[in-house]
């Protein structure tokens, strides 16, 4: 499924830009995808799509978000990890974090893997429309070991 996502990412610059499911599905099974794949990467899309249509709401500045055991557990601790980077670097805010949380707990399997994480946090700006900043992007698909130290 995430194979699907990062396709879709790199071949259609916004959601809207994306053809109908129907349309969409027979270039996916062009491109090569199998079609169990796909089915659940657009059904994944479409609760993305809700949840990017409700995107809203307000945090203070004092709040604090605890994570319940059972996103603990399916999360894992990289993962929870990554998101209070990004949420602390002022990059993901709460909504957004929201966002992440809930498509990563759609996400069959635990612990999260933190490089699928990496692939939900892109498609959360994605589907809001949004560029990540160039040091996120580089957070996001570069590997540790490869990143150069100046």
């Amino acid at each position: 499924m995430f194979d699907v996502l990062v396709y879709l990412y790199e071949t259609y610059w916004r959601p809207d830009a994306c053809p109908d499911h129907a349309q969409l599905t027979r270039k996916l099974s062009a491109v090569g995808f199998e079609n169990d794949e796909i089915q659940e990467a657009l059904s994944w899309l479409d609760g993305l799509a809700a949840a990017a249509q409700s995107y809203k709401g307000e945090q203070g500045q004092k709040s604090l978000r605890v994570y319940s055991r059972d996103e603990l557990e399916h999360l894992g601790e990289a993962s929870v990890g990554f998101v209070s980077f990004l949420e602390s670097a002022g990059v993901l805010p709460p909504p957004m974090r929201e966002m992440v949380i809930d498509r990563a707990m759609a996400i069959p399997g635990a612990p999260m893997d933190l490089e699928d994480l990496k692939i939900i946090v892109l498609m959360v700006f994605w589907s809001l429309g949004e560029e990540p900043d160039a040091l996120i992007l580089d957070e996001l698909f570069v590997a540790p070991e490869d990143r150069l130290i100046h």
